[in-house]
C-alpha cells in the first residue's frame, strides 16, 4: 500500500472511531495512537494545545517525554502555530530554532489544527529518528488529519 493509501485508510479509520464521540481529549488521544502506530518511522507524535494565547501545552502524545510547555515564540512547534502553516524540518540540526525534546529526533514536522473559521486550536508534532523522513505526501495526508480534527472539535464545541 503506498503513503497516500496509508494516509487515505488512516483518515477513514480515526473518521469512523470517533464519529460520536464529543470528548475532544478521547478524539486527539484516538487520532495521536493511530497515528504513530500506522507509520514505522514516527517516533514521537502527539498534539499540543492552546490554552491560552501564545502558549502551547502537550495533550495526547505516543513515543518519549514531549516538552510540557511551547511558547509561540519559540521552536518548531511555535513557528506553526504563530504562522499557521505546516513547518517541514528535514534535518532538525540545521534548524536553530529547533527545541530538542528528544536527542534522537532528526526531522520534525508540525501541522497547525483549526477549526473551520481559522481559530488555532493546537498543533499535530510528529518526529522521526531518520533524516528527510517527511516529505509532500506526509504533508498532504497529515494536513487532511488535522483538517478533519479540526472540523470535529468545532462540531464538539457548537
Amino acid at each position: 500500500m503506498s503513503r497516500d493509501e496509508q494516509y487515505e485508510e488512516l483518515l477513514s479509520n480515526i473518521s469512523a472511531m470517533v464519529a460520536d464521540e464529543n470528548d475532544w481529549i478521547s478524539v486527539m488521544a484516538t487520532a495521536v495512537c493511530e497515528l504513530h502506530h500506522t507509520f514505522d518511522f514516527f517516533n514521537w507524535t502527539g498534539i499540543y494545545r492552546v490554552t491560552e494565547p501564545g502558549v502551547l501545552k502537550i495533550g495526547p502524545y505516543q513515543g518519549t517525554h514531549g516538552c510540557l510547555t511551547i511558547p509561540f515564540d519559540k521552536g518548531v512547534c511555535g513557528a506553526s502555530a504563530r504562522s499557521k502553516k505546516t513547518q517541514l524540518v528535514p534535518d532538525v540540526s540545521k534548524r536553530s530554532d529547533h527545541i530538542a525534546c528528544s536527542a534522537t529526533t532528526q526531522s520534525e514536522i508540525v501541522i497547525p489544527i483549526c477549526t473551520p473559521d481559522g481559530t488555532l486550536i493546537g498543533v499535530l508534532d510528529v518526529d522521526s529518528d531518520e533524516l528527510n523522513a517527511f516529505d509532500d505526501t506526509d504533508i498532504s495526508g497529515l494536513e487532511k488529519i488535522t483538517t478533519f480534527l479540526g472540523i470535529h472539535y468545532a462540531s464538539i464545541k457548537a
